[in-house]
């Protein structure tokens, strides 16, 4: 199986078993590609802080989960070794805001990815970089078996 197709699968196999990001936070998985994926929120009530502005920690939230979804979609099982997030405008309420992942290197076990989160307007809300690290095993253990 191709890449893309490859990397589709295991993200639809990962968001259905992500009850944080899909149920609790209320995100969708838009697309994932191999090392790049894209996540939408709204900013909803249960988002907000006592600023009546989103919790920075939904923002972060937001864009490790996109991080996971873009190292994960070469099918080996991957988690974070280390983040770090720059705040940069408010997300309001009703905003809708677009994560976007990016693999910048993957060398060997460990990748870097940037993850852009901008609001409708497209003004950037939040810049996230993760650094990834491959453990063993597979998202997907038969991807062809997947497809059916």
């Amino acid at each position: 199986m191709d890449d893309q197709t490859l990397a589709r699968r295991v993200g639809e196999a990962m968001f259905a078993a992500d009850t944080a990001s899909r149920d609790t936070m209320g995100m969708e998985l838009l697309s994932c590609e191999p090392g790049r994926a894209l996540m939408r929120m709204t900013v909803a009530e249960r988002h907000l802080n006592g600023h009546k502005i989103c919790h920075g920690g939904f923002i972060f939230t937001l864009a490790d989960s996109t991080f996971a979804f873009a190292c994960n979609s070469r099918n080996r099982v991957t988690v974070a070794a280390g983040c770090s997030i720059e705040f940069l405008k408010p997300g309001q309420p009703g905003d809708i805001l677009t994560c976007e992942g990016v693999e910048q290197i993957l060398q060997g076990r460990h990748g870097i990815y940037d993850m852009k989160v901008s609001n409708q307007r497209g003004e950037v809300v939040a810049m996230f970089r993760g650094k990834s690290a491959q453990i063993a095993g597979h998202v997907i253990t038969d991807p062809d078996a997947e497809a059916a």
